[in-house]
């Protein structure tokens, strides 16, 4: 799993002025919690940007005023209009205490209902595992070589060493649909080979 150190300070104020002072001078109110205490800080927003700017789960190594602590973005807040980062929840890591993290999904392989004309939809692009922090896959590949057209694979035919998926067994992860160009050349055969009997 990927790491990044970031440097953060403690807030003394935790007020909505002093957070728009922090911003203004390109800093992100935030909270460290999980391990009994909540400890609220500031970090710089440039410094979030290769941990929130990604599909990946990166650990943060955070270093506040010279304490240590392995954490997780558990949520960030973004500003509706500007899309800049306005707050950041951590959430600190034991190696022991399991944790629930979205995981981005890979898809690999091809899918040969793919290369028949058919439409891949894939419904989920995260899934939801719980798992110790040195357990936690960098993703989660699903193998669409079975994959033909309307067939789909569901969370209940993904397997995880030494983690568990939370999402519904049920939930489509990825499907391959008949793409309408599809439909018509099938409609067409039909209608020809219907001709073709008279």
């Amino acid at each position: 799993m990927k790491s990044i150190a970031i440097s953060g300070s403690a807030r003394q104020n935790v007020g909505k002025r002093d957070a728009k002072e922090l911003r203004y001078e390109g800093q992100v109110p935030a909270v460290l919690y999980g391990s009994g205490t909540q400890t609220h800080l500031s970090v710089s927003a440039a410094d979030l940007k290769p941990v929130l700017y990604t599909p990946e789960v990166v650990f943060v190594e955070l270093n506040i005023d010279g304490k240590k602590s392995k954490a997780i973005v558990q949520d960030a807040q973004f500003h509706p209009l500007t899309d800049l980062v306005i707050h950041v929840d951590f959430l600190e890591l034991n190696d022991d205490k399991e944790v629930s993290v979205n995981i981005p999904v890979t898809l690999t392989g091809t899918s040969p209902g793919v290369k028949m004309g058919g439409k891949l939809v894939q419904k989920l692009r995260k899934l939801r595992v719980k798992a110790t922090p040195n357990n936690l896959p960098q993703s989660i590949e699903v193998p669409m070589e079975s994959l033909e057209v309307g067939k789909s694979v569901r969370v209940a035919q993904v397997q995880l060493k030494d983690a568990k998926i939370l999402n519904n067994s049920d939930d489509t992860i990825v499907s391959v649909v008949m793409s309408r160009a599809l439909r018509q050349a099938e409609q067409e055969a039909a209608k020809a080979a219907k001709g073709g009997k008279k």
